[in-house]
């Protein structure tokens, strides 16, 4: 399987000047390319191919006196963009399809885009240093500060620059997974916002709000911004300072995401989760709450994990009443409203915690053997017929009842 793995990279004056070449020419390069063939389609002619494209906007145009600063940079890197363009296009024709889910047409891309990035294959004969640095051709060595050690030779690189002004190495690297030690434990877990994550064990993980907890900077950042003069520097400065603001915000979400899916991964033989229609629930006044929880990019965290360690991962229909429906003798009680977070089965009289109800319904859903006392539901005092619970003697007129079961 193929995993990807990013570095920060720190590069100096010169390199970063060498960086912004490349960036401003794979973008250049591909923006002709669409022009190109949008040009092409609304002309009525056939769909250019990529060799046809590479050898006019490339080769050709290097020669030329407009585009001979093409020249300047590794011809991989413009030949990956028009690749980029490519599984665009290939990806915009197959959601027409309906092989996958719709996206619209290429775009022309802008050097103010947020994300600049630029690919560099085996062909372009970059290398790791001996010193640890990557060595980029026409960029040089550049400083990288490693967290862990590749599992094998990585086949692409990519550099990434984000709206925060940093900048990051991304290896593809294949790998032979991993099979951890079986273990016994199936669990069910149910996303929610006031708990971010309910396991049907009982466990309980409180949500972080990131988000939340820093909108009073993101906010002060923000109104910095807005009086600064458009196009001045101190506007970029400020730009920035909102951009490193949220890419902390980012970081600290994905860093809870990786440290609980590992947990739960390693804890767990099998993990059922609900498929949950986070479009949807951004459209709502929710909104804020449901982007700051990220279950999207936790919910692909658990997939691929479970795939590289031997667990069983499944997911379960949105559809499923996973809130309605008893775990304790599998009664429908119908809908309640988010305000109800504990409630008493009208057929058993077990009293049930919504959100481990909810895990719970979630792993049997799934086909896994969860039990229902591993959901803290403990039965209700319902007060038992006198008719059927007393002990009559005789002469005597009053019964003796049982208070509750």
């Amino acid at each position: 399987m193929q995993l990807r793995y990013s570095f920060r990279l720190y590069p100096n004056g010169p390199q970063r000047s060498a960086l912004a070449r490349a960036f401003g020419c794979a973008r250049v390069v591909y923006n002709d390319a669409l022009r190109a063939r949008e040009t092409a389609r609304a002309a009525g002619k056939a769909f250019l191919k990529t060799g046809d494209l590479s050898k006019l906007l490339i080769t050709e145009a290097k020669k030329t006196k407009e585009r001979a600063w093409l020249g300047d940079v590794s011809a991989v890197v413009l030949q990956q963009s028009l690749r980029d363009l490519d599984t665009a296009y290939r990806n915009f024709f197959d959601g027409l399809k309906g092989k996958r889910p719709r996206m619209g047409a290429p775009r022309f891309k802008s050097r103010k885009d947020t994300r600049q990035a630029v690919r560099f294959t085996a062909n372009a004969r970059w290398k790791i240093t001996t010193g640890g640095d990557l060595s980029l051709p026409k960029v040089g060595d550049v400083r990288v500060k490693w967290s862990r050690n590749l599992p094998s030779v990585p086949s692409t690189v990519t550099v990434i620059k984000d709206a925060a002004g940093r900048y990051f190495a991304s290896f593809v690297v294949e790998t032979e997974p991993t099979t951890l030690p079986r273990t016994e434990p199936v669990i069910g877990i149910d996303l929610g916002l006031g708990h971010f994550a309910v396991l049907s064990d009982g466990t309980k993980t409180d949500s972080p709000r990131f988000l939340r907890r820093a909108e009073k900077k993101l906010k002060r950042a923000q109104q910095n911004l807005s009086r600064k003069t458009k196009g001045s520097n101190n506007r970029d400065k400020a730009r920035v300072k909102v951009a490193r603001a949220h890419a902390q915000v980012a970081d600290a979400r994905r860093e809870f995401h990786h440290r609980l899916s590992t947990r739960i991964i390693r804890d767990n033989q099998a993990i059922a989760v609900e498929d949950l229609a986070v479009k949807g629930l951004a459209r709502t006044r929710l909104a804020k709450s449901v982007h700051d929880a990220g279950w999207s990019a936790f919910v692909t965290m658990l997939e691929y994990k479970a795939a590289r360690y031997g667990r069983t991962f499944i997911r379960i229909g949105r559809f499923e009443p996973t809130s309605q429906v008893c775990s304790a003798c599998g009664v429908k009680d119908g809908p309640k409203p988010l305000h109800v977070r504990v409630w008493t089965c009208g057929a058993c009289g077990a009293v049930l915690d919504r959100d481990i109800n909810a895990a719970v319904n979630v792993a049997r859903a799934a086909g896994l053997a969860v039990s229902a006392c591993r959901a803290q539901v403990r039965p209700g005092f319902v007060p038992a017929q006198r008719i059927e619970a007393g002990t009559h003697r005789d002469g005597q007129t009053t019964v003796v009842g049982i208070p509750g079961l």
